[in-house]
């Protein structure tokens, strides 16, 4: 992470004044233009997120060259987010300003502290000022993030987009951000890959490595949703846009998250897509001609909330020499513990109707962490690796980080393993983060893996000297493994304090727990039970007591 840090561009903020911009013509109660003098790569736009949104609409000799919402600032900056202005190759444009706040709170626009503190810079300060920053989990360098988005691998990189807005750092804006990296725990910060047009913003969606050529798939939406289609020919660092887009459009009002992958079985691609509570299904040899093939979901899994973000593929059972399909499924509202989460669904494909063997509802992560659930196309050796949105839509927008928001889990290998005659998801911790282990030691650090060896039930309670805490606990006789974070700071938010519970299906040997500045992720080391779960200590926890285990702590080298 660090890395992704420096190679941003670190330096301090190097201003040519607000002399380059006129004083704003005051149009009315919540109208406003201002004229700006191109003097700088960056128009500095100071933000305070308390506020509603304003519109800005950027037009260079009256034509509208772009448009984002910004939450400017009327009394207090929390932070200033850059919009690249050189870009437009103009020596000037207007700024076309729309507010939405309510003036009886805000006071008169022509008073707006934002006016005072609009500035030019040819730089960007990224450098890093959150405690909560993770040290080895991808963050954005600034703005907000939420779902992993067409995530693949190719010539020895992994390239991650992400639901990026760069003008803030809460939900808004929707593009495609872009990181790679070559070790899954080293993430490089890529410009940006997809940005909103006539069809509406970036949300989620798929790559795929089609020969020579990346192909993203992604919804464009607007007053509806609908799905596009973008090709890459320089490994996914640019993308044209079809110029036949949208290629798949629906009277539904959720229709969105296109996953796109090849089927050998069939000699075909195919799509599924989330549209309500149900995945339909397509068939392609194109790419770009879609056949509707069925729908799942009716009668099965979690309907509490909308389906999103699937996921299909097919896996290995552990010991066997069978393969299953499955089916990924995240869902929000509806998660185990409230807010959003991800389950799935095990049973057969055959390229045009997926068939699930269980009735019950099973959850892949039983933290409330973890959403928005992907896997990465074309990974080496058929690995099926995912990532998800560490967060939970129930507070994802007040965590108390200012220049970022959110992060994504450490990577996972999925698979399959049977008990009790039944089928289930195996999550284990990528081998990749078998480098971060570095030296064992005593006392515990602010980032680490610890291994606990388990002799039945067990107990690990990390604390701090503020008496903030987390509980973990495995308990033989119930057959579950909890974590208790209704201890540590969650002054943000009511929904943030919480006892998360999970199955364990056969007995837990081996503990495996990554703590990070933010987060704390749980794993059987055999890879039959996660939990990932956020945490804010004021102050990192620096003690651990372990009952009824024997705990070795790493420190991490990154």
């Amino acid at each position: 992470m660090k890395k992704l840090i420096v190679t941003m561009m670190t330096m301090l903020l190097t201003l040519t004044g607000a002399s380059a911009q006129e004083k704003p013509q005051v149009l009315g109660k919540s109208h406003a233009m201002q004229r700006v003098e191109v003097k700088g790569k960056y128009l500095l736009l100071p933000v305070q997120e308390r506020e509603e949104n304003a519109n800005i609409s950027v037009l260079v000799a009256g034509q509208q060259v772009q448009s984002l919402n910004v939450k400017l600032a009327v009394d207090k900056v929390d932070y200033y987010v850059p919009l690249n202005i050189e870009r437009f190759g103009a020596k000037d444009l207007l700024l076309d300003i729309t507010f939405y706040g309510d003036r009886r709170f805000t006071g008169a626009m022509k008073d707006f502290l934002c006016w005072k503190e609009i500035k030019q810079s040819d730089t960007f300060d990224t450098t890093n000022r959150e405690k909560f920053r993770p040290s080895f989990h991808h963050t954005p360098a600034y703005g907000w993030m939420n779902d992993p988005n067409g995530m693949f691998y190719k010539d020895g990189v992994y390239h991650l987009y992400y639901q990026w807005n760069p003008y803030g750092s809460q939900w808004e804006n929707m593009t495609w951000g872009h990181s790679t990296s070559k070790d899954l725990i080293h993430w490089e910060s890529q410009p940006t890959a997809i940005e909103a047009d006539a069809l509406g913003a970036i949300f989620s969606g798929s790559c795929v490595v089609n020969k020579n050529e990346v192909v993203a798939f992604y919804t464009s939406a607007s007053k509806c949703q609908v799905q596009s289609m973008a090709i890459s020919k320089d490994n996914g660092m640019t993308f044209e846009k079809y110029s036949g887009n949208p290629i798949l459009v629906s009277t539904e009002e959720d229709f969105r998250d296109p996953k796109v992958f090849w089927n050998e079985e069939i000699g075909k691609w195919n799509l599924v897509l989330a549209v309500g509570q149900e995945m339909r299904i397509y068939s392609s040899a194109n790419l770009k001609d879609w056949t509707y093939e069925s729908s799942f979901g009716k009668d099965y899994g979690c309907h509490d909330g909308v389906w999103e973000c699937p996921d299909l593929m097919k896996l290995p059972v552990r010991g066997t020499d069978k393969q299953k399909w499955m089916l990924i499924c995240n869902i929000n509202p509806g998660g185990p513990f409230g807010g959003s989460a991800t389950q799935y669904f095990i049973g057969t494909f055959d390229g045009h109707k997926f068939t699930c063997e269980h009735k019950d509802t099973r959850w892949m992560d039983y933290g409330k962490d973890h959403y928005a659930t992907v896997t990465f196309d074309n990974a080496p050796d058929g690995r099926k690796i995912a990532l998800a949105w560490m967060s939970n839509w129930q507070y994802a927008n007040q965590v108390p980080t200012k220049q970022f928001r959110s992060a994504n889990s450490v990577p996972r290998d999925l698979d399959l393993f049977e008990h009790n005659g039944q089928t289930y998801c195996g999550v284990t911790p990528s081998k990749e983060l078998n480098a971060l282990r570095g030296k064992v030691v005593k006392k515990l650090p602010k980032t680490c893996e610890i291994v606990v060896d388990v002799k039945g039930t067990t107990e690990i309670t990390l604390s701090n000297s503020l008496g903030e805490q987390v509980v973990m606990k495995y308990d033989t006789a119930q057959q579950t493994f909890s974590m208790d974070r209704t201890r540590s700071y969650a002054s943000f938010s009511e929904a943030f304090p919480c006892v998360t519970t999970a199955p364990v299906y056969g007995s837990i040997k081996q503990l495996r727990i990554f703590i990070d500045n933010c987060s704390i992720e749980a794993f059987d080391a055999e890879g039959r039970m996660a939990m990932t779960n956020l945490v804010f200590p004021n102050e990192p926890y620096n003690n651990i007591k372990v009952n009824g285990g024997k705990a070795t702590i790493y420190g991490i080298d990154n």
